[in-house]
C-alpha cells in the first residue's frame, strides 16, 4: 500500500518507519519538496521512500497520515488540498497550548475539536481520529508495553474506520473501539489534558489506557 505521512518531525519518522518495515510504500511530506529532514529520512530509509511537498505526497498515497503539531494541522490539510480527495486521513493531532508552560492548555475544546476541523478543512477526505491518546513509540511498538492496552478510531467513513483498523493491528494494536462519528474527537483530545499530568508525575510516556469491563 502507498502511504503518505505528512511531517517529518519524530511522530511522522516513526510511523514512516513502521510502514516501511511492515512493506509498505512511504512518501514523507513537507511544506517543499526540499524540506532537509524528510529528504535526509528518505535518503537513509531505502528504495521504498521518498519525500515530497504535501501536496504531492498525498496525491500519490492511498493513506495520508497527518502527523504534524496541532497548531499546523489545519494549515497542512489545506496545502496537502485536493491530493487528499477520497482518501483515508489518519488524523493523530492534538490542540495542545505549550504558551503558557507545561502542562499544556487546549486550544479547541468542548464545541469543536481539531480532528472536526481537519474535516471541515477538506470535507472529501475520509478523517478517522486515532493514536493521538499515546505517545508516538507505542504507536508502533504496542508491545513495549506488559499487556495489550486499547486505541481508539473516530470518523464519518465506516470504510475507512476498518482500514484504519486493519493498519492498527498490523501495528500489534487490539481491535480500536469505535467511537462513532469525528464529534467524538473532543473526547480523545481532552484526555490529553490528563495524558500531560499523568507524564508529569510517572516521568515516562510509555503508558497507555486499558478499560476494564464490569464482570456479565
Amino acid at each position: 500500500m502507498k502511504h503518505a505521512v505528512l511531517g517529518s518531525g519524530a511522530v511522522g519518522q516513526a510511523l514512516a518507519n513502521r510502514l516501511l518495515e511492515l512493506g509498505h510504500q512511504v512518501t514523507m511530506g513537507s511544506r517543499t519538496a526540499e524540506g532537509a529532514a524528510a529528504v535526509a529520512w528518505a535518503a537513509g530509509a531505502g528504495d521504498r521512500a521518498r519525500a515530497a511537498d504535501f501536496a504531492s505526497a498525498a496525491a500519490a498515497a492511498e493513506v495520508a497520515w497527518l502527523a504534524v503539531s496541532g497548531q499546523h494541522a489545519v494549515t497542512v490539510v489545506e496545502a496537502a488540498g485536493a491530493g487528499l480527495d477520497g482518501k483515508v486521513l489518519l488524523d493523530l493531532t492534538n490542540p495542545l497550548d505549550f504558551s503558557r508552560g507545561f502542562p499544556p492548555r487546549l486550544f479547541v475544546c468542548n464545541d469543536d475539536s481539531l480532528g472536526e476541523q481537519v474535516q471541515r478543512a477538506n470535507p472529501r477526505a475520509r478523517v478517522v481520529k486515532t493514536l493521538n491518546t499515546l505517545a508516538n513509540s507505542l504507536m508502533v511498538q504496542p508491545g513495549k508495553l506488559s499487556r495489550a492496552t486499547d486505541v481508539f478510531v473516530a470518523g464519518e467513513d465506516a470504510e475507512a474506520k476498518a482500514t484504519v483498523a486493519e493498519i492498527l493491528t498490523a501495528f500489534g494494536h487490539r481491535a480500536p473501539i469505535d467511537l462513532g462519528g469525528i464529534e467524538a474527537s473532543r473526547g480523545l483530545e481532552a484526555w490529553l489534558l490528563m495524558w500531560t499530568r499523568l507524564y508529569g508525575v510517572l516521568g515516562t510516556a510509555e503508558f497507555n489506557l486499558d478499560l476494564v469491563r464490569a464482570a456479565p
